[in-house]
Parts: structure tokens; sequence; C-alpha cells
């Protein structure tokens, strides 16, 4: 009967954290804040990750120096530490919604590792391709743009697609500035059930689900890009 016990007993921590209470809407507005600040974030981060990979490739050497230094700090330093830099200090005093900041911080710290991913790509496009572009007169601008940024983000769409992945899993801190994520959610349910292993483990489940279905999203995108490389 030791199998059934545990059965029963799992079945009631299960309806303690997810059912009573209706605990389950804590898990459900935390995907919902999980999934707009990693959305917000990985698109920003493609945006601010692209200039400053301009910038490392760039002949001014001013411009080489502001990506090189802006990647060598958000590297090196802690992902939540630069969360509540940002949150409690440069938007301390602005009135935008917490998740909105969270998105911010996230996409400054994504950026610098896009830019590296984004720069690998674009050098990884054959210079034979860059003249190609000039001798039929375009400039140097319209090449890069028209020629090896295309090229460049099929190469670079799988880096991309894990970054995007470890996104989401880094937004589980977003808990030290208020706001309620998936993980918030399970330490709430944790501190008031006094039941640490279903939050914990319904966490992560929660997680993996989301990552399984986004990993099978970016497969199927990357498949499409292989066909129409192959045709």
């Amino acid at each position: 009967m030791p199998a059934l016990t545990t059965i029963l007993s799992l079945q009631s921590d299960f309806e303690k954290c997810f059912i009573r209470e209706d605990r389950y809407k804590l898990f459900l507005e935390g995907i919902g804040v999980t999934i707009k600040i990693s959305l917000l974030a990985v698109f920003l981060g493609i945006i601010i990750g692209f200039i400053i990979a301009i910038c490392n490739l760039s002949k001014l050497r001013l411009l080489r120096i502001i990506g090189k230094i802006y990647t060598d700090i958000i590297r090196g330093t802690p992902s939540v530490t630069q969360l509540m830099i940002i949150y409690f200090v440069i938007f301390a005093s602005v009135d935008i919604e917490k998740w909105i900041i969270a998105a911010i911080a996230f996409s400054i710290n994504s950026g610098a590792y896009v830019s590296e991913v984004i720069r690998a790509g674009i050098l990884s496009v054959d210079k034979g391709q860059t003249e190609a572009g000039r001798s039929l007169g375009l400039s140097g601008r319209q090449t890069m743009f028209s020629i090896v940024v295309p090229q460049a983000m099929k190469n670079i769409f799988p880096a991309l697609g894990n970054e995007f992945i470890t996104l989401i899993k880094e937004t589980a801190i977003v808990g030290y500035v208020g706001l309620m994520d998936i993980q918030k959610a399970g330490d709430f349910v944790k501190s008031a059930t006094y039941e640490p292993f279903m939050p914990l483990v319904g966490t992560a489940v929660i997680y993996f689900v989301m990552i399984k279905i986004l990993t099978l999203i970016l497969g199927i995108f990357e498949k499409k890009l292989r066909k129409s490389d192959q045709r």
C-alpha cells in the first residue's frame, strides 16, 4: 500500500498547490508575464545586437571601442545585477510598467550576445558576395543590407533561436523586482502551502513545456530556411 499512499499524497499536494484558492491562476499570470518580457526583450535585443555588431565591424575606431566596451561590460556582469541597476537606479523615478523595464534590461543583456552572433554571421559570408555587390555598382551600405545581411541571417537563425530560449529561462530572476512571473508564482505557492516539491516541479514542467514548444516552432522555421537555400 505504500504506492497508493504516495499517490494519494501527491494528489493532495497537487490539489493544495494548484486547485485550492485558484492558485493555478498565479502560474497563468506568470506565464503571461514571462512571454511578454521575452518577446519584447528578444525584439529589442536583436535591434541592439545588430547595431553593436555594425559598430564592432566598423572601420571607425571610435565605434569599435564603443562596441567592445558595451559587450565587455554586459557579458562581464551578472544579468540579475544589471536588472536591479536598471530597475532601481536608472528607471527608479520613471513611471513605466515593471515588465517593460524588465524587458529593456534583458534586451540590453541579450544585445551583447546577439551582437557577437550577428558579427560572426556577417563574417561567415564569403567576401566574394561583397565584391560582387560592389561590382554591380552598389554602395557599401547597399551591399551590406541587400546581400550580406540576408545571407548572414540564415546562418545565424539557429543561434538566435538558442538565445531566445536562454532568454526565457533567464527571466526567472524578475521576481527580484516584484514581478509575478512563473518562478515567482512557484515561490509564492511554496510559501503559502509549505509544500516545496509540487510548486517547484510544476514550475520546472511549465518552463520545459514552453521551451519544447518554442524549440519545435524554431525547428519548423529552420527547415523552411534550408528548403529555400536548396532551391
